[in-house]
């Protein structure tokens, strides 16, 4: 792995990370509020599953 498709991973990422506040900018607040009431054991295991499944699906891709 190089550099730039490390790059190109991380500005995937951005864009993804973008599209909700950018399509729906209410919602989101509304999500945001959402998210700051939830436990942050719940959070972490929620990250945690998000990035396993990553993972796997690097993994499986690669």
């Amino acid at each position: 792995m190089n550099w730039q498709e490390l790059l190109v991973g991380l500005s995937l990422v951005l864009v993804v990370e973008g599209l909700i506040p950018f399509a729906s900018p209410g919602r989101y607040r509304r999500l945001v509020e959402v998210i700051s009431t939830i436990q942050d054991s719940r959070l972490r295991a929620a990250g945690g599953a998000c990035m396993l499944a990553g993972l796997l699906l690097l993994y499986a891709v690669h």
